[in-house]
């Protein structure tokens, strides 16, 4: 059984009316929805409806109302604007791309000090109706001003694990953003299933935390990341910089792999400000038993310089552009 979040449900909308002028005709608007047969829950300055009422609402109401006195949520989210409100409508399109599962994963090798391959890092491809591509910086904000989140990063860990299943001895890294997981426990349930199901080995699969340094509740990360580890996988920090400064935080989560980020990396062999950083990086990886990943490596200078320094994993377009099938090499134990 699925959560509505986790699903691609009906959305239900909340509309808070506040301010003088707004008050003083929300009888004619709830008259004006009642005459459309449109179905309204009414409690005091709030209305509830579903996505049908609300584009009529906001239809019948753009100039009628006081929008600086009037905001939304869906489905019990942030209050946002009202003025916001057409933007949700704007992004339906994602409904169906996630109903759908328009979409694929591409292999993009991470290969250690001597370039053999270790692991490939899953990236999703998404798809229109017509097969042309939709770019990642336009489907992850259409999810999240549309509430498609969790659904979102639910059929992609679903599809990776999928992808995940025709590789040999490697790993697979998979991308999770931990705010879309409200509960492990319920949320990862399908995921796990999934990865008994085609018999993939739970050790094969590293759970990738998207944004690490953005990450604002310590504790949910650590329930997820323990849930995780529990079920026997691996999992990574992603995008790791100077913005974890505390040994003590990246000791309580104890990854398995911390990846420096590639604003660190590119470049590295020239620039002393990013030597320092990464050889930082390199020594809390080292000081908490982590394996230490440099990515968006593209040029030969960088990984030697990263090499000697220590690093064990490298990814980037130097080894490899992410690719619709895998590439085969020798593959390696870390």
């Amino acid at each position: 059984m699925q959560c509505n979040s986790c699903s691609v449900a009906a959305i239900k909308f909340e509309i808070k009316l506040e301010g003088e002028t707004n008050l003083s005709v929300l009888q004619i608007v709830l008259d004006h929805l009642k005459r459309r047969e449109i179905e309204v829950v009414q409690k005091k300055n709030k209305l509830q409806m579903t996505e049908k009422g609300a584009r009529e609402f906001l239809d019948f109401c753009a100039d009628l109302l006081d929008l600086d006195q009037a905001v939304f949520r869906i489905d019990q989210e942030a209050w946002q604007p009202l003025r916001e409100m057409s933007q949700v409508f704007a992004t339906e399109w994602i409904d169906e791309v996630i109903k759908n599962e328009r979409l694929t994963c591409h292999y993009q090798p991470i290969v250690d000090a001597d370039e053999n391959i270790f692991a490939y890092e899953m990236l999703a491809r998404f798809q229109n109706e017509d097969g042309s591509m939709i770019y990642p910086n336009e489907i992850f904000p259409a999810a999240k001003t549309r509430g498609r989140l969790y659904a979102l990063d639910r059929v992609c860990r679903m599809t990776a694990v999928k992808y995940a299943a025709v590789l040999k001895k490697e790993k697979a890294f998979i991308n999770f953003i931990p705010t879309s997981i409200y509960s492990p426990e319920f949320c990862l349930r399908s995921t796990i299933s999934l990865s008994q199901q085609l018999g993939v080995d739970p050790k094969s699969l590293v759970f990738e935390v998207v944004e690490t340094e953005k990450v604002d509740d310590l504790d949910h990360l650590k329930k997820i990341l323990a849930y995780y580890k529990e079920k026997g996988f691996d999992y990574a920090l992603d995008d790791v910089g100077e913005g974890y400064s505390t040994i003590e935080m990246l000791a309580d989560l104890r990854p398995k792999y911390m990846k420096l980020d590639m604003q660190f990396v590119q470049d590295v062999s020239t620039d002393p400000e990013k030597q320092r950083i990464a050889d930082k990086f390199l020594k809390k990886a080292l000081e908490i038993g982590s394996v230490p990943l440099a990515e968006g490596i593209e040029t030969q200078k960088d990984f030697d310089w990263l090499k000697q320094q220590g690093y064990q994993l490298f990814q980037g377009y130097y080894f490899g552009k992410p690719a619709a099938s895998p590439l085969y090499k020798k593959q390696i134990e870390v």
